[in-house]
């Protein structure tokens, strides 16, 4: 695809006060996109949305997309071209507090996004972000293929399932050349400038950070990591083969993943960042604890076939990016520089 392809595109990304949503705002501006953003206040002062000090650089609308009837207004006011829809609940954990608010947000946030887009009078392409949880998960060490069932257990993995059949529905009921959608679903992401609660390396930052020794609540448990950028790259990539192609074979859902050899327990990843950050991890299992998916991986070929995706960074380097993120902002880096740098990195890695 051209290089040129984002530059002064209409593009409507919902979530962008997220952590993934403010690197994917950055990447969106440096690739000349007329970027807006509809999402919910960011919920740490220290966000990276307000790090990056995206309000100023964007259009920034605060919204929350169970609002349809604000939704379509402002929907229709930014008249975007592509729409790339994080917005989301995305903890598992905060799901089981409150899973009516968790199916509210993800299944009817989604419905009111997709009307909102076909209301629209011109094409739009939409990219509904989803999760590896939307499987079915059987616990094997089998990597989820497209075509495997979705399912859930948690209120999180199962509002995100539904979310697909949203998606599925809306392209089958109303696609067509005005409307084209595709469904993203990523790995295990890790990267500078996540504060979530209940989150494997903002907990680890916070301990190191104070002193402490990090608890790890699920440490055989296997996850598929992998670094913010690569999987960003990939719903970038399947936008544009989507929105460029009248191929209905790209408007369908896509793993974006880590190589099959970076599937890893959550102690090895622990164990990696402590070799960048010195510190100890102490086992913090309960015997009672929430349910949450012992294995997940994901199979790539899909997107390595047909949209000539494939990850770029490896564990090690993704953990060793990660780490100096955090140290360098910590240490007083402007967090818009160290993002940029890193941006870069990857590009020219790429």
């Amino acid at each position: 695809m051209a290089k040129t392809f984002w530059q002064d595109r209409r593009v409507l990304l919902t979530g962008h006060t997220g952590f993934k949503g403010a690197w994917l705002s950055e990447l969106l501006i440096g690739r000349g996109a007329d970027l807006s953003g509809i999402a919910l206040p960011p919920e740490a002062e220290d966000s990276l949305f307000t790090g990056l000090d995206l309000d100023s650089r964007m259009k920034s609308t605060l919204l929350d997309i169970r609002d349809a009837d604000a939704l379509q207004t402002e929907v229709a006011a930014h008249a975007p071209d592509i729409v790339l829809h994080l917005a989301a609940q995305s903890l598992v954990r905060r799901s089981y507090k409150d899973p009516v608010g968790n199916w509210a947000t993800n299944v009817m946030g989604t419905v009111h996004l997709l009307e909102a887009v076909r209301r629209l009078d011109h094409p739009v392409t939409v990219i509904v972000v989803t999760t590896d949880k939307v499987y079915e998960n059987r616990e094997w060490a089998y990597a989820y293929r497209e075509t495997d069932p979705l399912g859930g257990h948690d209120p999180y993995s199962a509002s995100k399932a539904a979310a697909e059949l949203v998606s599925a529905s809306w392209r089958r009921s109303f696609g067509g050349d005005r409307l084209k959608i595709a469904a993203a679903r990523a790995g295990n992401v890790i990267g500078g400038g996540d504060w979530a609660e209940d989150r494997l390396v903002p907990d680890i930052i916070r301990a190191l950070q104070a002193g402490e020794a990090v608890k790890i609540r699920n440490p055989a448990a296997i996850r598929p990591w992998q670094h913010v950028l690569d999987p960003l790259n990939g719903y970038l990539t399947l936008a544009e083969c989507v929105h460029a192609s009248q191929e209905a074979r790209f408007q369908s859902g896509y793993n974006f993943g880590p190589e099959p050899a970076d599937v890893f327990p959550v102690r090895t990843l622990a164990e990696a960042i402590l070799e960048h950050w010195p510190g100890k991890w102490t086992d913090a299992s309960e015997a009672d604890a929430l349910h949450e998916a012992g294995r997940l991986s994901l199979s790539i070929d899909k997107a390595r076939s047909d949209l000539g995706w494939a990850p770029v960074w490896r564990f090690d380097r993704a953990v060793e990016k990660t780490v100096d993120w955090y140290r360098q902002v910590m240490d007083g880096a402007d967090p818009l520089q160290v993002t940029r740098d890193q941006i870069a990195a990857f590009e020219a890695d790429r």
